[in-house]
C-alpha cells in the first residue's frame, strides 16, 4: 500500500513551519537590533564631529581676535618713535636756550619745554602700557585656543571610536544576515513539508 501523502498545510507541517517562522523572525530582529546600535554609534560619531567643527570655528574666531589685538599693539608702539623724536628736539631747544644764558637763569620758555617733555614721557609710558595690555589680552586668547584645541582632539578621538563601533555592529549585522539567508536557503532546498510530490520508491 502506498504511503499516505500529508495534505498541504496539514497538521504535520504546522509545528515545523511555525518554528522556522519564529527562527527567521528572531534572526531578522537581531539583525535589526544590530543595525539600530550601529546607527546610534554613527549618530554619536557625527555628533562629536559636529562639536569639533563648532569648537574649530570658535578657535578661528579667537585667533582672529588675538591677531587684531597684536596689530593694535604694534600700531600703538608705532606712535612712540615720533614722540621720542619730538622729545629729543625739545631737549635740544632747552640746551640751546640754556647755552645762551650760560645756565645762569632759566626762563619760562625753558620750563615750558621741560613740561612738554614730561608730558611726552608720560604719553610714551601710557602707550607702552596700552600696547602691553593688548599683547597680554592676545596671549590669553592664544592660550584659550590651545585649550580648545585639546577639546577638539578629544571630540575627534571620540568620533573615531564611535565610528569604529558603528562599523563593528554593521559588520556583525551583515554576517548575521548572510548566515540567516544561507540557512533559509538550505532549509528550503529539500522538499518542503506539505508538498504533494510522493516519495520515490
Amino acid at each position: 500500500m502506498a504511503p499516505e501523502v500529508p495534505p498541504p498545510g496539514g497538521l504535520t507541517a504546522g509545528p515545523s513551519v511555525h518554528r522556522e517562522s519564529r527562527w527567521r523572525g528572531q534572526g531578522y530582529a537581531d539583525i535589526t537590533k544590530l543595525r539600530e546600535i550601529a546607527a546610534k554609534h554613527q549618530r554619536l560619531s557625527s555628533r562629536n564631529q559636529q562639536r569639533a567643527a563648532r569648537v574649530n570655528t570658535r578657535i578661528e574666531k579667537i585667533r582672529h581676535a588675538a591677531t587684531v589685538l597684536r596689530e593694535k599693539a604694534q600700531s600703538v608702539l608705532g606712535r612712540i618713535p615720533d614722540l621720542e623724536s619730538e622729545m629729543a628736539q625739545l631737549e635740544r631747544d632747552i640746551k640751546a636756550s640754556t647755552d645762551r644764558t650760560g645756565g645762569i637763569s632759566i626762563g619760562s620758555d625753558v620750563t615750558n619745554l621741560q613740561y612738554r617733555i614730561r608730558k611726552i614721557q608720560q604719553k610714551i609710558v601710557d602707550l607702552q602700557h596700552k600696547a602691553r595690555t593688548y599683547e597680554h589680552r592676545a596671549a590669553i586668547k592664544t592660550q584659550k585656543t590651545a585649550e580648545l584645541k585639546v577639546k577638539v582632539d578629544r571630540f575627534l578621538e571620540l568620533s573615531r571610536l564611535e565610528d569604529q563601533e558603528a562599523q563593528s555592529y554593521a559588520t556583525r549585522a551583515d554576517r548575521l544576515q548572510m548566515a540567516t539567508q544561507d540557512e533559509a536557503v538550505q532549509r528550503a532546498s529539500p522538499i518542503a513539508p506539505g508538498s504533494s510530490e510522493p516519495p520515490s520508491p
